[in-house]
């Protein structure tokens, strides 16, 4: 089933511009795809009971325009598709006309928290989402290509603010790492994010910067040259 909520953009979330940040955008599509699951009983003391958690895989957000401060909105998110353990999520954003303003597509993993490893999904579950129709937009693959020849540049460490209830890096802290990376001037007009393996407090991060026709990849490796995530900035 279709979850929304209506919301106004704050002063916490906007950036020099006066507009929302991209970072502002993920957590209000974070934040409605997590009401969605407490509101049907299947948020996260029902997973934490059974040692789960469902964890983002990859993120594709295609941004319109980045609504002004103050600005009403509304957010909205549905599951399209389940299969064993994973799952697939459509957002939106829009304005009080209906008129969009961002919207993307996510793919994610239940996985026991215990032993790190993929469970299938119950029917307590299938039934409190549901399936609705996929958004129709223009999606782009799950995998990210990762460069060979990016620029390197210095390491560091992971701390307490990068997060999240899980114990690892929120995928959100991941984009913000690598918007480091962009010109001053660069508005993201697409993200896309696979995130591989899982960061925690003390883990290095290396990351890495490959442009090419406008548009960057940053690689966020462990000291093994493994990655993290890959996120593209276009």
């Amino acid at each position: 089933m279709k979850y929304s909520f209506d919301s106004r953009v704050r002063y916490s979330e906007i950036g020099e511009d006066r507009h929302l940040t991209l970072n502002g955008m993920i957590n209000y599509f974070q934040d409605c795809s997590t009401f969605q699951s407490e509101a049907a009983g299947v948020g996260m003391d029902f997973l934490g009971a059974k040692s789960q958690a469902w964890v983002l895989s990859a993120w594709q957000i295609v941004v319109e325009r980045y609504p002004v401060l103050c600005e009403n909105i509304k957010v909205s998110t549905w599951a399209y598709n389940f299969r064993h353990f994973l799952g697939s999520r459509n957002f939106t954003m829009e304005d009080t006309e209906g008129n969009l303003i961002a919207c993307a597509n996510t793919y994610w993993t239940l996985l026991n928290m215990q032993t790190g490893r993929p469970v299938s999904i119950d029917e307590k579950q299938l039934q409190a989402y549901g399936l609705e129709e996929k958004l129709d937009m223009d999606y782009a693959p799950r995998k990210i290509k990762k460069p060979i020849n990016g620029k390197e540049y210095p390491s560091f460490a992971v701390r307490p603010h990068h997060l999240d209830t899980n114990h690892h890096v929120n995928n959100g802290q991941y984009v913000l790492m690598a918007q480091e990376y962009l010109p001053a001037d660069f508005a993201v007009k697409q993200m896309r994010a696979e995130y591989k393996n899982q960061a925690k407090l003390g883990d290095i991060i290396v990351p890495s910067v490959h442009e090419e026709n406008g548009v960057y990849t940053v690689v966020l490796d462990n000291t093994a040259g493994e990655a993290y995530a890959v996120v593209e900035l276009k």
